[in-house]
């Protein structure tokens, strides 16, 4: 089921969001969440989604398998790809970073740039409970910390420079007149 993505200012995206127990996680209703929240991210074309841009208030997100590199066959994917990412956490390894822009479901059409680090660990849950940790580095590097940041009630305009506000219809006649 499509679920409705909420916009900023809406204040759920700027809370702290709640870590699942390992029953709360493994219940029917946090598992249709799982599942309803990779189809709303592919739905609106994302690379991932947290929890509080569904309404929900739990330390969840899912990294889309567009934003995992082909290469990667020892990451915690499912089936299709994607990631879940039960009450995750990261580490830099070490004080490499880059800045690049960034844009947001729940900010549509604003994009900024943002400094990351480029070489993180994760550890967090798997959607079965069990304790995953992996490094993640480049553009995997970035999408983690993006979402991550929302599961601290953090959105990317409040670390972004260059912060641009683009006009979809005049995105498209632009693209189609060259």
């Amino acid at each position: 089921m499509i679920l409705d993505i909420v916009k900023h200012p809406a204040d759920i995206l700027q809370q702290k969001t709640k870590e699942l127990t390992k029953t709360e996680l493994t219940s029917d209703e946090v598992q249709e969440l799982i599942d309803n929240m990779i189809e709303t991210m592919h739905q609106a074309d994302g690379v991932g989604i947290a929890g509080p841009q569904v309404d929900k208030n739990k330390r969840l997100c899912i990294i889309g398998k567009h934003g995992i590199p082909e290469d990667r066959d020892d990451l915690p994917t499912e089936d299709g790809g994607d990631m879940p990412l039960i009450n995750p956490h990261w580490e830099k390894l070490d004080n490499e970073t880059d800045i690049e822009q960034e844009g947001c479901l729940s900010i549509p059409n604003t994009f900024g740039k943002v400094k990351r680090y480029k070489n993180i660990e994760v550890t967090a849950l798997n959607r079965n409970g069990d304790e995953i940790n992996f490094k993640a580095n480049g553009y995997l590097a970035r999408v983690i910390q993006h979402e991550i940041d929302h599961l601290a009630g953090t959105l990317f305009i409040e670390k972004a420079s260059d912060i641009k506000e683009i006009d979809p219809i005049k995105e498209a006649i632009k693209r189609k007149d060259q």
